[in-house]
């Protein structure tokens, strides 16, 4: 009887929460289209000594983490851009991260991984895309039959469009406030005007501008200039 012989798997093939199932991973969870982890380490110093392990494996995959570092605590997104999904490359790295993480003492908490999504009502969500696209510098891209824009580091929400029925400019019950750095607002104002908005408001410039997508729903983009401390004046945008 003949050995089988195995097939390697396809570092360009995309993984979906299926396909994990078999897979060693119990320190991590696909949510969407990444897989993520997060670690207790016990201090600061103690996050960047696994930082600089994670780098050097990362370094000899050839294949590199998000990594958001806190004093106490390091999350992980692990992410194939170059087929904009997981794949075996991403779980070859997850399990060594974990063996790095075990071996500095740092425990395990994918239970409190999550991902923040925002849906955006519209009856015509190709006439409002561009303008939150430009607006918050994400790229658009087409995932799970619809078209959507996110982050390209997945640490701000990625956004989607839920078809509605046409209805006059709605009165928001909440709106998002960017803040940016001040050197680049103007371009960033023009870029959303470009992509079909409006600037509705710029009285507290340089504190805030109020933009509108063509369909009415608000956003500011805002800076530190203008502003007293914030201990000592109201919260305005």
């Amino acid at each position: 009887m003949s050995d089988k012989i195995e097939t390697p798997p396809d570092p360009r093939r995309t993984l979906t929460e299926q396909d994990l199932v078999g897979e060693q991973l119990p320190d991590w969870r696909m949510l969407i289209d990444r897989l993520h982890g997060s670690f207790d380490t016990g201090d600061f110093v103690s996050t960047v000594k696994l930082v600089d392990a994670i780098s050097l494996a990362a370094e000899e995959l050839d294949h590199y983490p998000g990594l958001d570092l806190a004093t106490r605590r390091l999350d992980v997104r692990l992410f194939s851009h170059d087929v904009g999904g997981v794949t075996s490359r991403d779980v070859a790295l997850a399990a060594t991260i974990s063996e790095l993480a075990l071996a500095a003492g740092a425990t395990p908490h994918p239970e409190r991984t999550n991902v923040l999504e925002l849906g955006l009502d519209s009856a015509d969500e190709a006439e409002i895309r561009p303008f939150w696209a430009a607006l918050l510098d994400y790229e658009t891209i087409q995932a799970w039959g619809e078209i959507q824009i996110r982050d390209a580091t997945g640490r701000r929400p990625t956004i989607w469009f839920q078809p509605t029925d046409a209805h006059d400019s709605p009165r928001q019950r909440w709106h998002l406030d960017l803040r940016i750095p001040p050197e680049v607002v103007e371009d960033r104002i023009a870029a959303a005007i470009e992509a079909g908005g409006e600037l509705v408001d710029d009285t507290a410039a340089p504190a805030f501008w109020v933009l509108a997508d063509p369909q009415g729903n608000r956003a500011c983009l805002t800076t530190w200039q203008g502003r007293e401390s914030p201990s000592t004046s109201p919260s305005s945008s």
